[in-house]
């Protein structure tokens, strides 16, 4: 029997990632994903259902999401779903929420932002919208802001 475990999720951040350390020092960041499903009902009538997604992510991903991602935030989210188990006071609990292997930012940086990007911000940049991503300088080469791409 095949077995998969993959999520996809679109949607915005509910509130700013709330960022912790491990005892070993690890970052990890909870988020809160609300995905928008909108929807004709059999009548014509337009509607819509929001989805609240509880989100965890681990280490570099965990520190980019609490520098870089705030409330409302749009993000592409991939990873997998786990069942946390636990009892407190006698009473057994659980919930379910998405583990992040990856965070992609989908916001574009305004232009007083990208000043105060670090240099080696390449990787961390949003992506633009298909269709509309520019070549980005040679690597080593340092861009100016006036011509970046977005």
């Amino acid at each position: 029997m095949a077995n998969m475990n993959r999520v996809f999720l679109a949607g915005n951040l509910t509130r700013d990632p709330e960022i912790r350390y491990t005892q070993a020092g690890k970052a990890i960041a909870d988020l809160t994903l609300a995905v928008n499903r909108r929807y004709k009902t059999s009548s014509g009538e337009a509607k819509e259902d929001v989805c609240f997604v509880n989100v965890v992510a681990w280490e570099r991903q965990a520190e980019l999401a609490g520098e870089y991602l705030r409330k409302g935030s749009s993000v592409l989210i991939e990873g997998a779903l786990r069942l946390d188990q636990w009892e407190t006071n006698g009473e057994k609990r659980s919930r379910l929420r998405v583990v992040a292997d990856r965070i992609q930012f989908l916001d574009r940086l305004k232009r007083s932002e990208v000043g105060d990007a670090p240099e080696n911000s390449a990787a961390h940049e949003p992506a633009a919208p298909a269709g509309e991503s520019e070549p980005l300088p040679p690597s080593g080469e340092k861009a100016d802001a006036d011509n970046l791409p977005f």
